[in-house]
């Protein structure tokens, strides 16, 4: 089993849509036993909510039903063994990460953009203080970026 944690500030926004979509993708290519996705943030303020009521309207409307499961929770000392891949949404996060993480795991840690092979400037930008269009540009990122993952994941296993 291939673990992903999808990394973003207060898990309400990016990293759950990501999650999502990337659980979607992973369905759609019969990989869920073999892959398995969950969402965190590096700041503690959302800790238990629901994704962010926009993201979850962009998420939905594309036919993304597992954005309503998702729950605001704060990355964890225990992730960084539990996980195979941590994949932040841009740079401040994976540098909040490689601070709390040790020196055995980092290898683990990358940009979600990066690591899926999307031209970007690597980062998902966050959404959170603007308006529905920046969501759904985030979604459109979110799909590039779990097809990437998933093409790298699959070509990694053959």
């Amino acid at each position: 089993m291939i673990r992903i944690l999808l990394v973003c500030m207060g898990n309400i926004c990016r990293s759950p849509m990501a999650s999502a979509v990337l659980q979607h993708e992973v369905a759609r290519r019969g990989m869920a036993q073999t892959v398995a996705i969950d969402s965190a943030g590096t700041y503690a303020g959302h800790q238990g909510e629901k994704a962010d009521r926009r993201a979850i309207a962009a998420a939905s409307a594309a036919g993304y039903a597992q954005i309503h499961a998702e729950r605001a929770r704060r990355v964890k000392a225990q992730d960084f063994e539990k996980f195979d891949l941590i994949l932040a949404m841009d740079r401040d996060n994976l540098m909040n990460l490689r601070h709390e993480c040790p020196d055995g795991q980092r290898h683990k840690l990358h940009l979600f953009l990066d690591f899926a092979g999307v031209e970007s400037d690597g980062e998902v930008p966050d959404p959170y203080y603007g308006n529905q269009a920046g969501f759904e540009r985030v979604l459109a990122l979110c799909e590039a970026g779990a097809r990437g993952v998933m093409d790298r994941l699959a070509a990694q296993l053959r």
